[in-house]
């Protein structure tokens, strides 16, 4: 099929798939799979083939530089010893497994070590798009660990690589190919990256800051292929340090039109790929001779489980380790499990997969079944159990497994949101002298603020009052205590009056007429012009604003709030600015 067709199917089959996962109560990337594997009983479109290099090249550094921009630094810092080990040992062990597993059932050593490369690594985008319903803080260590875990899997494909093509391969050549995967990859990230600080330093065109960091990621993965380094890790690399220094590089507007474009863009190409999944798991299956299905399902399966099984025993024996002082151990056991389900496979394992040569050798007759068969088949396999299987079983094993509540996102909003109001309070006399504002203008901006500032107290007391409510009808029920939620429930609503009774009372309101109140025979010339008014309650709210932003820059530089969060407040942030200046004059966009 030509490309515009195929770029027209693969836009229909993401229309489709998102219009029916919702009526299905499924995830949207499980349908789109299941719609690729429909589409690959028509012949002509089971032809469409998936090059290695166009996942490599096109859909992996768009995707993995999104995931590295909207994960949170602090997180990745506080959880290396988690992180470290599960992205290079469980990688090795894994691969391992693997490849133990498949020799017992005839696939010549080699060949099964590619095989163990290509399923070994669980994929970011998978886990970013399955694993939202798991606590904020597991979720960000799957995610990181996704993130960083593709440079192993890439250097054991190498290695495995040149041992099926009969090169020598040494402790010294391991060493070197580990030395600049590692070290290349990071070093190119952390240079384009730090080259895009440059030029963006002095831009302020949305669409010039916005295409500079379109380009990051793609020559990011250039920079690291040409000398020979992760072009994966290099993207990461590249994507966490913009993220580090997003606040200093970008505007409001530029801002605003990324949070539009990026998302729908990922969404796009992640779509089309688990689409493309589909497809090729239904070409490979069609491709391979119908005496050997029974043994390469078996060795699936058997892939599929060890998989599982290594995973857990792992993070069993590296518990002590690997958790931070203090941190939460999410039930123990239960714990595991979730993080063991939660680990999908999906993008790079299938790019690996393809990557394969022809010529590596397989089981049976010459020619029958050749090594890439082997490992683009049970690949392809592998990801669609991890993915209908376990993604499926995922929400209810969350259930299972009554994973504390991670609250720690809410409250370190609130935290945010009321240090930067109190220190735009503290700040408005200095601001107002600053820019030259009236005291009317002033002592309006400071009610303004003030009553802002007791809104966010109350909501978080009120949140608070609630989860306390929650927690002791939930003990009294365990010891069989009489229901007094009532009791409970009336204690939160007398705890603040003006929180919870502001809002009934505009609600039950009537909608009020609108009426003409722009005009006045009692105006009086001589005083201050209201268009002067507005001007300096406009530059004072932006002064204002520069303020919370230098606030909560601060409060992230000392770790007092997650990155996440710091995103989360700079969006409304945006907003008010991009309201307060008019879409037509900022940033020139």
């Amino acid at each position: 099929m030509a490309g515009l067709e195929v770029t027209v199917l693969l836009g229909i089959a993401i229309l489709v798939g998102t219009a029916l996962a919702p009526r299905l109560r499924i995830a949207t990337p499980l349908v789109l799979v299941v719609i690729g594997l429909l589409l690959g009983f028509v012949p002509a479109l089971r032809d469409i083939q998936l090059p290695p290099e166009t996942v490599l090249l096109l859909f992996l550094p768009v995707m993995l530089f999104w995931e590295s921009l909207t994960t949170s630094l602090r997180a990745v810092r506080r959880s290396l010893r988690y992180i470290v080990p599960m992205s290079t040992l469980l990688v090795v062990a894994s691969a391992f497994a693997v490849a133990w597993i498949a020799t017992l059932f005839g696939v010549p050593f080699h060949t099964a070590l590619l095989l163990g490369a290509a399923v070994a690594p669980p994929d970011a985008t998978a886990v970013a798009a399955l694993g939202r319903l798991l606590p904020e803080r597991m979720f960000m260590k799957l995610k990181a660990e996704s993130l960083t875990n593709d440079g192993t899997a890439l250097v054991l494909y190498a290695i495995a690589l040149s041992l099926a093509l009969g090169e020598n391969v040494t402790g010294w050549s391991i060493t070197g190919m580990i030395a600049v995967s590692y070290l290349g990859g990071a070093a190119a990230g952390i240079a384009v990256a730090a080259l895009a600080y440059v030029l963006l330093r002095r831009a302020h065109h949305a669409l010039v800051i916005n295409t500079t960091l379109l380009l990051v990621p793609f020559v990011a993965f250039l920079l690291a292929e040409i000398i020979g380094a992760s072009g994966v890790l290099a993207v990461v690399f590249a994507g966490l340090i913009v993220a580090w220094s997003h606040a200093r590089i970008t505007t409001a507007t530029s801002r605003r039109q990324a949070l539009s474009a990026w998302p729908f863009g990922v969404y796009l190409l992640n779509g089309a790929l688990f689409v493309l999944i589909g497809l090729e798991v239904q070409y490979v299956v069609h491709d391979v001779p119908a005496r050997q299905l029974g043994i390469l399902v078996v060795i699936t399966i058997a892939t599929w489980i060890a998989l599982i099984v290594v995973r857990y025993l792992f993070q069993l024996l590296f518990a002590p380790f690997s958790r931070p002082s203090g941190a939460p151990r999410f039930g123990h056991h239960r714990g595991r499990v979730v993080n063991t389900f939660a680990g999908f496979r999906g993008a790079v394992s299938l790019a690996i997969a393809l990557s394969v040569p022809a010529s590596v050798a397989g089981i049976g007759e010459p020619g029958e079944l050749t090594g890439r068969d082997i490992v683009v088949f049970v690949t392809g396999g592998v990801i669609l159990l991890s993915l209908l299987v376990q993604g499926p079983l995922l929400p209810a094993i969350v259930r299972w497994a009554r994973l504390p509540a991670d609250e720690s996102a809410a409250d370190e909003y609130e935290l945010a949101q009321r240090t930067i109001t109190g220190a735009a309070v503290a700040a408005l006399d200095d601001l107002a002298a600053e820019h030259g504002i009236s005291n009317e203008v002033r002592d309006r901006a400071r009610r303004e603020t003030y009553e802002y500032l007791e809104l966010a107290n109350a909501r978080a007391y009120a949140r608070q009052s609630r989860a306390d409510a929650a927690s002791i009808a939930e003990l009294e029920t365990m010891l069989g205590a009489p229901d007094t939620s009532g009791d409970a429930a009336g204690a939160v609503a007398g705890a603040n009056p003006v929180a919870l009774t502001a809002a009934p009372a505009v609600a039950a309101s009537p909608a009020a007429p609108l009426e003409m109140i722009a005009t006045s025979d009692g105006i009086d010339l001589t005083q201050r012009s209201p268009i002067t008014r507005f001007e300096e309650a406009t530059r004072l709210r932006l002064a204002v604003l520069d303020r919370k932003r230098a606030v909560l820059q601060r409060l992230r530089r000392e770790g007092t709030i997650d990155d996440l969060v710091v995103r989360r407040i700079e969006g409304h942030l945006d907003i008010d600015e991009l309201r307060l200046r008019g879409l037509d004059q900022a940033d020139g966009a």
